[in-house]
């Protein structure tokens, strides 16, 4: 069995966002998945990706579409995926389109390389990397390179790091390279000439016999400007030919050079500027000399203006001609235009004539008025000319300021190098362009820049700004960084000038390629040299090229932008695998390790992530360095006592660690990459400390960082990837690895010096620290001290360190051993917790001791067994695991085999309940004083809460203080189980098992664990609870099983029968013993209408609820005994020919609704259609409560229920009319008298069934208003009387039915016996059926002919093309208003309609009332009010609520197929696009619920149930229809 289930990432894709921005990095071997947002669900989704085919190469500009994949092959699209299966390291672009949009959104993934190494070319994870950086000029010959890089294998590093190996250019600076393709020279004795294949082949023998993988620099932006191709090609760089822009600083570039000429040659000595700077005062005679000498001589501005006479000239001729403006280009608006010269020359900008013409008008054709013209355009010219000159004065004003920052640099700062006076040799600020002729005045220079061969050979330095933009090419148009002088200039190097495409410079692309692929044949890795100012698209191409000779190629680049969405942009498209982060950017010891903290690792105790989870966007992978190349030396800016403590917490970071050689060494200054020059002491174990061309363990702090390396490298490949970084104090830093599945750690405290303890006074006592567990040994101590071999003298062959110090270590010692703690003792935290108290004896500054340590050895057998019986649920819990020796009985039956026991009623127990339903059973839901309570009392509660806490890791959330403060929360989630006793029980024993373990074990750990236990049981519990449900939900989407929990979650059995009870003579009904009695009593599952608010007591049960929403929470999940009992149950309370709206146990039924009896009759039609010999339910006896409409409760009389229907129908058509029982405020303390008048009859005419009067409301729109300030109390506001559509369609679908029953034998009745005018009359179902039918659209459409002589109030008519939502109300108007209602009527009777006239109604309602999630109740163009407030008069007049939702998409479905099959597939589009919103919904909700209902626009509202019976229910029918 595999330890590691495939790993699966899902990326939701939505509408228009691009995440070119976010990172996403992906391990090789990975599954990626795209699955539809909720804006994108039901449209054709296109997505495409660059990642090739299986047996396919990589083209990073070849898209392909991947194919979707839908699990369940229908209803929606919440499964539906495409994916890639990740076997390639490298960069990958996707994006996505629909309809005509082609790329409506997109991003990267990023793939990490699998690095090898050694003869069994075994797996070095990336944060196993422990790097050391030399600078190859310093190796020396090539033959020994093995002496001087076996240092960093004795030194425990497994990578080495090169510096470029070519040729380089004069300056000898490292990365300023002569010659990009051939290998640089000097690493050949006499005699020999080594090559690339050399290098290649020690590279390997480094990476089989060493195990050490080797990487090099490639520098792509520069090139020396000694560089042979260079001379023979300028067209590879920046120069006046083909970059003219450039021109004017240039100019001015000549200008300053002559000013040093100047300086060095005492010329401004009259002005106060010496050669040599040493003041304030030489400073501003330095500004002086610009302002007053180099910049008016030079003239800048006139690059940018215009010559205004012979413009003004031109002007004036095309006037006399009568030439008028082109008004294609003007577009006939006014506003002069200058056009830049292309070429910079002085005065070389033009003026656009067309705009000239467009805007200086001249009145008429006269001499005069062309003249008036004339000087209106010379007045404009001048202005424009005066604003160049302005702009050229700031950009000299900062030129200034740049220049003279320079100087105090290089010549005034401390830290700087002190160059001393000004010379030819040391100008007074670097060049920025080379001049490669012989010395001129200044004014025969300027004469070379109308020569196009010389003029090509000034060739623009590279360098980088600092805080610009690294997405823009300062060296392109538009740039003027170098007029400015904001270019920290490499002298050395000439800036390369590739174009967009090859095609631009096919010279520079061909040799950086060939340069690239030497690289590539030769390294597993390549670090890119001035990544930020290297073009992207450069960059990418030559990946692109060093991927295909070594495709597992490990890039590294180090970034300065300044901000991580912009290194986000340079990671993804350049497939950047580690970015170098400096520990020497860290001020104090709080910072360096706050950085250890940030670049890597999960927090200790972190939670167990599921192997299928969303893809997160994430940092970039960090290369974390005690010290670059780059960086100053820390010795000079901390102590050299700090070298051993700051690597340490470097090394303890949970990525890739690393240094620079010299580091190790304690070289107490910066080995610079230009001026450098001697070679790297070598490896020699029995060199003496005097010797400076020799190292070994005793040298510097060589044998720390032996150490350290080893125990990093152990860290990462054990596993042991938990971090925490506790801030002892000002000085001490303590970091913890942890192994998740060993619970073993690593804790290093570092004592750090950034002072030198010989000058800086630090606190004598450290800090006591208190570690948990049982510290098995002293892995490390070290400290830096001095000793006896002399001091340091910089040798003049040899980089050498300082002999003085080095580092006294003990390795793998018991603690009693150690020299530097005082004393350990061990206190108990708890009674499950043993922690050491360390008190340190010479923890002096500049030392380290790292402790391994354990779980208490009965601890670690507790989580040992836990984690044996987690694997029950998941392999990956093996590693680590222990044999239970004593395992308890309940324990060992897997919890699956004792949840198959269970019903789907006690999966109502064991995963919901909210606290009302709780407060029933006598208990109530987990309340945490500091936070909240949960939603239920079951396991859902806590699944929902932890599916916000587990992605994030949110340890300090009030859920995981309350577990690691007490068992409370533990023990009420068993108990709970425990005292339900049956199968319930048995579960809450297995769990009370479980936590007999998790309670013994260290408090930190019992997040995670109580979290994994849960997870087990909530997800075993969800797969019984679906393969107990129709084939339907089992082989349904995620959707569909959300919606089906719904069932779940409001069917339940409370402490006291809900339902009347059921005739004795019925089979499988469930029954329990009283607790209280002993008695033998049914419980009846029953469903509550929505929570919290309809969910116990006898506010439970709601005939109008129940029946509305038991066609999709109990028929179609496939619960049809209980549906049966339900059905049967409210049959037994049937009285005046009605079923109860609010059923109060049947004993406090109220009669008040008209049409909870058709919901009723409807669900007993969909009872016999849907369930199997489904028509056996109309033969069950019925316990009638009440016989007679004056019965008391529980009267006898058990008829079949067949005849309880024909009852009902009867006594509609005979017509019921009665005043409610207690009438009054006792029962509705609202509604006037008049209103407990309940009628409801059949119009012997058209057949409509109609009641109702306007102070009551018998249908579901039933809010009666009660505000006496408001003037509505005791009025409805949506009385409804009249016909109601929606009951119209339940009645015509019950009378059809019936009718089609007949015919088949299996209904006995064919009419109805009635008495009228004193005579007995017979009704046939048949008749009555044509009646509705010829009368429905006649009566309820409203047509487009004003003239529809079926019309009875045209003066009324607000909307056309819709069907009216009652006929024959007491007040005519509120027939004609819109509203959802007539979709029901279309879906349980479509053959009343019209096709073509449904749909253009269910078009207008779409328009008008679909909302987010709901429907609106009422057309927004009548008295609509969208928000409800407490005791909302409005809350059915415009608020929109879910349940009619899914009516209308089953209507919309249903006439769409009789449309076509386009019409179709555009409608389940729709479909699939609306429901989207509902499964976010779900999904996002704490309660795992649909609400009842919303305010305007899907606004939340508060007065709502968060989780309403029918909302669910008819969702779930839209997705059984399609």
């Amino acid at each position: 069995m595999s330890l590691q289930a495939k790993q699966v990432r899902v990326l939701v894709l939505r509408d228009m966002e691009q995440l070119g921005r976010t990172l996403f990095r992906l391990d090789q071997g990975f599954e990626l998945q795209f699955r539809l947002g909720p804006t994108l669900q039901g449209k054709h989704v296109r997505v495409q990706t660059n990642y090739p085919a299986p047996g396919e190469h990589f083209d990073r500009h070849t898209f392909r579409a991947l194919d979707w994949h839908n699990p369940t092959g229908r209803e929606d699209d919440s499964d539906k995926f495409c994916s890639l299966d990740l076997q390639i390291a490298g960069s990958y672009q996707y994006n996505f389109g629909h309809g005509h949009e082609e790329k409506s959104g997109g991003g990267y993934v990023v793939v990490d390389p699998v690095l090898r190494a050694g003869a069994d070319n075994h797996h070095v994870h990336l944060d196993c990397i422990t790097i050391q950086t030399y600078l190859s000029k310093c190796l020396g010959h090539l033959d020994d390179w093995p002496d001087r890089l076996r240092v960093a294998k004795e030194s425990g590093y497994n990578m080495i790091h090169f510096t470029p190996l070519q040729t380089l250019g004069k300056s000898r600076s490292c990365y300023s390279l002569a010659d990009q393709l051939s290998l640089n020279p000097e690493f050949s004795p006499p005699g020999k000439n080594y090559t690339w294949t050399d290098v290649g082949e020690l590279v390997q023998k480094l990476k089989k016999e060493w195990n050490m993988i080797c990487i090099t620099d490639v520098v792509y932006n520069h090139t020396a400007t000694n560089s042979p191709w260079i001379k023979e090609h300028p067209e590879c760089g920046y120069n006046l030919v083909n970059s003219p822009h450039l021109r004017p600083a240039w100019v001015l570039d000549r200008a300053i050079w002559h000013m040093t000429c100047n300086m060095a040659d005492a010329k401004y000595a009259a002005n106060g500027l010496p050669a040599q700077v040493q003041n304030e005062g030489h400073l501003n005679a330095i500004r002086d000399v610009l302002w007053g000498q180099v910049f008016p001589k030079i003239k800048l501005w006139e690059f940018f203006q215009v010559r205004i006479e012979s413009a003004v000239e031109e002007f004036r001729d095309l006037l006399a001609d009568g030439e008028k403006p082109d008004q294609k280009k003007t577009g006939g608006k006014q506003g002069l235009k200058i056009i830049q010269d292309p070429k910079f020359r002085r005065f070389g900008n033009e003026v656009d004539m067309d705009s000239a013409l467009e805007t200086f008008v001249p009145h008429s054709h006269s001499t005069q008025a062309i003249l008036e013209a004339c000087n209106r355009l010379w007045g404009r010219l001048e202005e424009i000319n005066k604003e160049q000159y302005q702009q050229m004065i700031q950009h000299q004003e900062k030129a200034s300021n740049c220049i003279v920052g320079n100087v105090v640099y290089e010549r005034l700062a401390d830290h700087g190098p002190k160059l001393g006076p000004v010379t030819r040799k040391d100008p007074i600020v670097p060049r920025y362009f080379t001049f490669p002729f012989e010395e001129t005045s200044l004014e025969d220079d300027l004469k070379m820049t109308d020569q196009p061969d010389k003029a090509c050979h000034f060739l623009a330095h590279n360098g980088w700004v600092m805080g610009d933009d690294p997405l823009r090419n300062f060296a392109e148009p538009g740039s003027n960084v170098y007029i400015r002088r904001e270019l920290i200039c490499w002298g050395d190097s000439v800036k390369l000038r590739y174009g967009d495409k090859p095609d631009d410079c096919p010279y520079l692309w061909t040799h950086m390629q060939k340069y690239t692929e030497i690289t590539a044949k030769h390294f597993a890795g390549v670090r890119l040299d001035n990544c930020h100012s290297t073009p992207l698209h450069v960059a990418e191409y030559m990946l692109d090229v060093a991927r295909v000779a070594m495709p597992s190629l490990y890039v590294v680049a180090e970034l300065f932008t300044g901000s991580e969405d912009l290194d986000n942009v340079f990671v993804n498209k350049l497939g950047i695998t580690s970015l170098i982060r400096e520990a020497m950017s860290a001020g104090d010891s709080h910072e360096e390790g706050r950085l250890v903290y940030r670049y890597g690792g999960e927090p200790v105790g972190a939670f167990v992530q599921p192997s299928l989870r969303p893809l997160v966007p994430s940092i970039a992978h960090a290369m974390f360095l005690d010290v670059t190349h780059d960086n100053e030396c820390p010795i000079q800016l901390r102590s050299a006592y700090d070298s051993l403590p700051s690597s340490a917490i470097v090394s303890m970071a949970c990525c890739c660690s690393g240094s620079t050689r010299g580091y190790d060494e304690m070289v107490p200054h910066q080995i610079s990459v230009v001026k450098e020059e001697r070679f790297y002491p070598k490896w020699n174990p029995d060199a003496k400390a005097s010797s400076p061309g020799e190292v070994n363990l005793k040298t510097g702090i060589i044998a720390g960082k032996l150490a350290l390396n080893k125990m990093h490298q152990d860290l990462a490949s054990k596993g042991f990837n938990q971090v925490y970084v506790d801030q002892v104090d000002e000085d001490v830093v303590a970091v913890t690895r942890h192994c998740p599945s060993t619970h073993q750690s690593v804790v290093a405290v570092c004592r750090t010096a950034f002072h030198n303890p010989k000058h800086h006074q630090y606190r004598k006592e450290v800090p006591p620290m208190f570690i948990p567990g049982k510290i098995d040994e002293v892995v490390l101590e070290a400290r830096v001290i001095d000793r006896q071999a002399g001091t340091y003298k910089k040798c003049e062959k040899y980089i050498n360190g300082m002999p003085e110090y080095t580092v006294e270590i003990k390795e793998h010692i018991q603690l009693k051993d150690s020299g530097v703690v005082k004393h350990a003792g061990v206190t108990s935290k708890g009674s499950s917790e043993f922690v050491q108290e360390i008190v340190f004896e010479r923890l002096t500054p500049g030392s380290v001791i790292a402790f391994r340590v354990s779980l208490d050895p009965r601890a670690q057998e507790l989580v040992g067994v836990i984690r044996h019986h987690l694997i029950q649920f998941s392999p990956k819990y093996k590693l680590g695991s222990l044999p239970d020796q004593h395992t308890p009985t309940i324990l060992e039956t897997p919890l699956a085999q004792i949840m198959s026991k269970l019903t789907l009623a006690d999966m109502n127990m064991l995963l919901f309940r909210c606290d009302s339903e709780e407060q029933e059973e006598g208990g109530g839901c987990y309340n945490i004083p500091s936070w909240t309570s949960f939603k239920y009392g079951g396991l859902q509660a806590l699944m929902s809460v932890m599916a916000d806490i587990r992605p994030k890791n949110d340890l300090g959330h009030p859920v995981c203080d309350n577990l690691r403060q007490g068992d409370w929360m533990i023990d009420y989630v068993s108990n709970r189980l425990v005292s339900r006793g049956g199968a319930l029980g048995e579960v809450g024993k297995w769990l009370e098992g479980m936590f007999h373990y998790l309670k013994h074990i260290p408090r930190y750990l019992i997040p995670c664990y109580f979290d994994a236990i849960l997870v087990g049981a909530y997800t075993t519990a969800l797969d019984i609870t679906f393969n107990k449900m129709s084939c339907f939900v089992q082989n349904g989407s995620t959707f569909v099983k959300l919606l089906a929990l719904g069932s779940v979650q409001m069917c339940g059995v409370g402490s006291f029968p809900a339902l009347p009870p059921l005739s004795l003579a019925l089979p499988d009904v469930p029954y329990r013993l009283d607790k209280d009695t002993g008695k033998k009593e049914q419980c009846c599952v029953s469903l509550a209408a929505g929570l919290p608010h309809f969910s116990s007591g006898i506010f439970r049960c709601w005939g109008r609820d129940t029946f509305i929403a038991l066609r999709g929470l109990m028929l179609v999940t496939g619960r049809h005994l209980e549906a049966r009992n339900i059905i049967l149950a409210f049959a037994g309370t049937l009285r005046h020919g009605l079923i109860p709206n609010l059923l109060g146990e049947g004993i406090s039924a109220r009669y008040n609704c008209r049409d909870a009896v058709w919901w009723w009759l409807q669900c007993i039609q969909d009872y016999c259609t849907l369930v199997p010999e489904g028509t056996a339910v109309l033969h069950c006896p019925v316990v009638r409560m009440y016989p007679h409409d004056d019965s008391e409760p529980h009267a006898p009389g058990t008829p079949p229920l067949c005849d309880v229907i024909h009852e009902a129908m009867t006594r509609h058509m005979q017509g019921i009319d009665f005043r409610e029982r207690n009438a009054g405020p006792n029962i509705d303390m609202h509604m006037k008298d008049e209103g407990f008048n309940v009628v409801a009859k059949v119009n012997r005419y058209t057949g409509f069934v109609y009641g109702g009067n306007r102070f009551n409301c018998g249908t579901w729109m039933d809010k009666m208003g009660e505000s006496d300030k408001a003037r509505n109390k005791g009025m409805p506001a949506t009385p409804r009387d009249g016909s109601a559509v929606e009951m119209v369609g339940l009645c015509k679908s019950a009378v059809r039915w019936l009718v089609e029953l007949h015919k088949k034998g299996l209904f006995p009745h064919s009419s109805m016996k009635i008495h009228r005018d004193g005579k007995e009359l017979k009704v046939s179902y048949e008749d009555w059926n044509h009646k509705i039918q010829v009368n429905f659209e006649k009566n309820f459409y409203v047509s487009h002919d004003e003239k529809d002589p079926d019309e009875k109030h045209p003066d009324l008519v607000h909307k056309r093309g819709i069907y009216k939502d009652s006929h024959g109300a007491s007040s005519p108007w509120c027939d004609y208003q819109l509203r959802p209602n007539f979709c029901i009527a279309m879906v349980v009777a479509p053959e009343l309609f019209t096709v073509e006239r449904a749909w253009k109604a269910l078009e207008v309602a779409e328009k008008k009332l679909l909302g987010p999630l709901g429907m609106k109740t009422l057309d927004p163009d009548f008295s609509y009010s969208g928000h409800i407030v407490r005791k909302s008069f409005n809350y059915h007049q415009g608020p929109e609520w879910l349940w009619p939702i899914g009516y209308f998409l089953r209507a919309k479905l249903y006439f769409a197929k009789k449309l076509g099959k386009e019409t179709y597939d555009q409608t389940v589009y729709l479909v699939k696009s609306i429901l989207s919103q509902h499964y976010v919904h779900l999904e996002r909700s704490s309660w795992k619920g649909l609400p009842e209902l919303t305010n305007e626009n899907g606004q939340n509202c508060p007065f709502s149930c968060e989780s309403q019976a029918w909302s669910i229910s008819t969702v779930l029918e839209v997705l059984h229809d399609m």
